[in-house]
């Protein structure tokens, strides 16, 4: 039987995917897509991952509102135009 590390620390585990398409993204900007978790709250813990290379740009992800994970994505170097693409989400409820 496998492990289950942390399985007393969250209380639920919720997942989705999105395609999304960020478009051009300029050196110094950042662009941002909402993406609906029924259940996510505010507190909760949010991983992302995206089906194509960052290409230098930096991401993370983090409930703004009920049901609602925000994925941005900034740029920190030349403009970088992402290619529309599946991002995978998981939201981690903590139990305490």
């Amino acid at each position: 039987m496998a492990r289950r590390q942390f399985q007393d620390v969250f209380e639920d585990v919720l997942t989705t995917s999105a395609t999304i398409d960020f478009g051009s993204v300029a050196d110094g900007n950042e662009a941002a897509s909402d993406v609906t978790v029924t259940g996510a709250a505010l507190g909760d813990f949010v991983l992302v991952s995206c089906a194509v290379d960052l290409a230098d740009l930096q991401m993370s992800a983090s409930v703004t509102a009920a049901d609602t994970v925000s994925i941005v994505v900034s740029s920190s170097g030349d403009t970088v135009d992402l290619a529309s693409t599946t991002f995978k989400v998981v939201v981690l409820s903590p139990n305490f």
